[in-house]
């Protein structure tokens, strides 16, 4: 009955041994023969100190693209806008451009109709001169209904200013396909 009290014994002591036993160095570094003083830094998934390029997701991009004096003619804020849209990174996705078109409220419900029409594809005419496809644009007229100041002032006399910001495009480039239907704007030049 001796050997199991001693071989107990031994066990525990050569597994108290074990936990003493020596560790290993720290692994020396590996020279890759970019180390000199103008060497670029690497980026590891292992080194926490290395920043890693985050996925960028692009939104939809939305751009204003107003018409101050009234008809369809671009003045060079609305140039800029345009080329704004054209070098952005959404542009080169190939979704939907959706351009909405506003008026203000001097004038009838047709007319005004009809002169958003007219600004929206002003809008689409240049971004198509300039390579965009025609059949990526989507219009919509909505005249006077959505105006983003008042076209009036409290007495009932006209906000020039209001109706100058009221007179726009909002253009929209979708950077996902829209669950939503693309059918064409009706077409409100008949009247």
């Amino acid at each position: 009955m001796k050997y199991p009290i001693v071989c107990a014994a031994a066990l525990s002591l050569s597994l108290i041994g074990c936990d003493r036993a020596p560790r290993d160095p720290d692994p020396e570094p590996i020279e890759t023969g970019n180390e000199g003083p103008e060497a670029e830094p690497t980026a590891s998934i292992f080194s926490p100190e290395a920043e890693l390029p985050a996925a960028v997701e692009l939104e939809d991009l939305t751009q204003t693209i107003s018409f101050p004096e009234g008809g369809s003619d671009f003045d060079s804020e609305a140039l800029v806008a345009i080329e704004t849209i054209l070098d952005s990174p959404q542009i080169g996705h190939g979704q939907a451009i959706i351009l909405r078109g506003h008026s203000d409220a001097d004038g009838t419900d047709a007319a005004n109709l009809r002169a958003s029409q007219r600004r929206a594809e002003a809008v689409r005419d240049m971004l198509v001169s300039k390579g965009v496809a025609e059949g990526r644009i989507r219009l919509i007229a909505f005249g006077e209904q959505n105006p983003i100041a008042p076209n009036a002032l409290p007495d009932g006399s006209p906000n020039a200013e209001g109706r100058a910001q009221n007179r726009r495009v909002d253009v929209t480039v979708q950077v996902k396909a829209s669950t939503q239907s693309s059918q064409p704007a009706p077409d409100v030049s008949a009247d």
